[in-house]
């Protein structure tokens, strides 16, 4: 039995082909623009705030406190590789027995939850880092800001089927090593490989919006004086 809605995550994201394969169907391909499918997801008052933010005239900026040529590059690839080893140590607690999913559902949500704390505060930081930057770029990131409260919901909903799919998957798995009837354990190791590739997947997936910020920082860097 497949837990959930049949497509969690963005369609035509690796995530999505890697729990699509595990579940052995093929990708949804929406016909949907991303525009449409946001005006979908909006309430009112998070259109008045993302309109807000999009007509705000560009604020001046104070001089701050600057990490320094590279800083938010350096603090992008602390986050993502302290998140990466977090994903490949596995989980922490010894399973009951061979058909015993929990300590790998616990694994995952740990690790979802660590993904959305971690990647969350470095948005904020790469965000704080533009608006010292100049007028406009602050007016960008508070556009940023009202796009990640107003989607976070919906993307909790979507990243929230990822255990369930990789549950299913771990029974489906069980199941055939079971009608097998070899006594194999090496489902298991697959399986675990399979866990992390869909955690990696699913880091890159949250890490999106950051690397956009960190990208936009990049290209409108500093005049040496």
């Amino acid at each position: 039995m497949l837990h959930g809605s049949p497509h969690p995550g963005v369609a035509g994201s690796e995530l999505t082909r890697l729990l699509a394969r595990f579940a052995g169907a093929s990708p949804t391909r929406t016909g949907l623009a991303f525009a449409e499918r946001l005006g979908h997801w909006l309430s009112w008052s998070d259109a008045i705030s993302l309109s807000a933010a999009l007509n705000a005239a560009p604020s001046e900026s104070g001089p701050g406190r600057s990490r320094g040529a590279g800083g938010e590059e350096a603090d992008f690839q602390r986050v993502r590789a302290a998140l990466e080893a977090s994903i490949d140590a596995g989980p922490r607690e010894n399973a009951s027995s061979p058909t015993d999913f929990g300590p790998h559902r616990r694994h995952c949500i740990a690790r979802q939850q660590a993904m959305q704390d971690a990647i969350g505060a470095l948005r904020q930081r790469l965000r704080d880092a533009l608006s010292r930057r100049s007028p406009a770029l602050a007016r960008l990131a508070a556009i940023d800001a009202v796009m990640d409260q107003t989607l976070a919901a919906q993307e909790r909903g979507l990243l929230g089927l990822v255990p369930l799919r990789l549950q299913a998957h771990f029974e489906r798995l069980e199941r055939l090593n079971r009608t097998a009837g070899d006594g194999d354990t090496r489902w298991l190791d697959a399986f675990r490989d399979d866990m992390t590739l869909v955690l990696r997947a699913e880091l890159e997936h949250r890490l999106l919006p950051a690397q956009g910020l960190l990208d936009t920082l990049r290209t409108h860097r500093p005049q040496p004086t």
